[in-house]
């Protein structure tokens, strides 16, 4: 399998070769960075840094090997520009010490306008950054990435809130394609691990890093999987390891396939989400010249713009009607493999990362989601 590293630490590679080029060091074409937690250190490939602005500024550039052939990042072009401010405020907080600034590029929450970047991306900066910035300073870190407003119209940035850009959430030092066996296989890893350490009755499954993001947002006191794309083979093993209940936490795009029985959701292997709609929308007796429409329309979101512009209670029925599918989907799945009590709770949230529906197992989780 080949083996690379997340974006976090190509940004961190980049931002580190510009702080050492402003305080005077000589550049190399490497760093190596410390991941929080871990006592390996792990070598980033730099481009290049040099001063810029009359020598008050630093800029340091490093390209992404991701090291996965269908990622979106791989070969991605960062810039990182770093200037010193004297401070006057003392923080026992090692974050006060490096002012995050989202460059072009850089995805930022619609609702905040602040930048998107994982509480992992953070620790990974300060970690290599902190000990380089002089005594009285802060420092202010720009990060841009030239191609990312090009790259994030390929993605299902918007689905989740964020615009403009990419947006910089790896949780890992290391990357998994969420369609390759090292994916499952490190889901599998973590949710042995949760159920050897404690008590545990219910995980919530999400599927990339934009729902595990999300989720992690609103306080869920349930442990919390990133399972990829590979949810039905880890709905099997949730099961064999006596889990009681699984919440299948999720954007209307991606669980819709489950409710078509696509328990492998990547897109190179299956889509059929607008047929699966077409479907569900003749189960629910929704008017045929609505119907023709609906199997024209590009995406699952403007499915539901479109059935909202027709009529909101019909919308609403249709995509309980998928939730309560997805939940019935799931446990048809889990019976051709295993003989199992296990629940599946079906939570979906729209393209404004609101939560919209729940499955009838769904409503029983609802009130765990913080302020819901």
């Amino acid at each position: 399998m080949k083996k690379g590293f997340s974006l976090p630490l190509w940004v961190t590679g980049a931002a580190k070769s510009a702080v050492k080029k402003l305080i005077g060091l000589p550049f190399q074409d490497y760093e190596l960075i410390t991941i929080p937690k871990d006592k390996n250190l792990i070598k980033i490939k730099v481009h290049s840094a040099g001063l810029i602005n009359g020598e008050s500024h630093a800029l340091g550039i490093s390209f992404v090997d991701s090291g996965l052939d269908l990622d979106i990042t791989q070969n991605l072009e960062i810039w990182t520009i770093v200037s010193l401010e004297k401070t006057y405020k003392k923080s026992n907080k090692s974050l006060d010490l490096i002012n995050i600034i989202p460059g072009y590029g850089v995805g930022i929450d619609q609702k905040t306008s602040e930048i998107c970047i994982s509480n992992f991306a953070k620790e990974v900066l300060v970690e290599n950054l902190q000990e380089m910035i002089p005594v009285g300073c802060k420092l202010n870190l720009e990060i841009t990435l030239p191609n990312g407003k090009f790259l994030a119209e390929r993605t299902s940035n918007q689905s989740f809130g964020i615009v403009q850009g990419l947006s910089i959430i790896g949780t890992s030092a290391e990357t998994f394609s969420s369609a390759s066996p090292d994916q499952l296989k490190n889901a599998k890893s973590q949710l042995k691990k949760i159920v050897s350490n404690e008590f545990c009755e219910t995980v919530v499954f999400v599927i990339g890093e934009n729902g595990l993001h999300l989720a992690q947002s609103f306080n869920i006191k349930f442990p919390i999987i990133k399972v990829g794309n590979w949810i039905g083979p880890l709905l099997v093993d949730a099961a064999l390891k006596k889990i009681k209940r699984v919440i299948l936490f999720g954007y209307h795009g991606k669980l819709i396939k489950l409710a078509g029985g696509i328990f492998h959701t990547h897109n190179h292997l299956a889509d059929a989400r607008i047929e699966i709609l077409v479907y569900l929308a003749l189960q629910e007796e929704v008017p045929v010249e609505i119907i023709k429409k609906l199997s024209l329309v590009n995406t699952v979101e403007d499915g539901l713009l479109l059935l909202e512009s027709f009529s909101l209670s019909f919308a609403d029925k249709l995509w309980n009607k998928l939730s309560d599918t997805v939940e019935k989907r799931s446990m048809e799945y889990l019976k051709r493999y295993i003989k199992t009590d296990m629940k599946v709770g079906a939570i979906i949230f729209d393209r404004q990362r609101k939560i919209r529906w729940t499955g009838n197992n769904g409503k029983d989780y609802i009130s765990s989601f913080k302020g819901f």
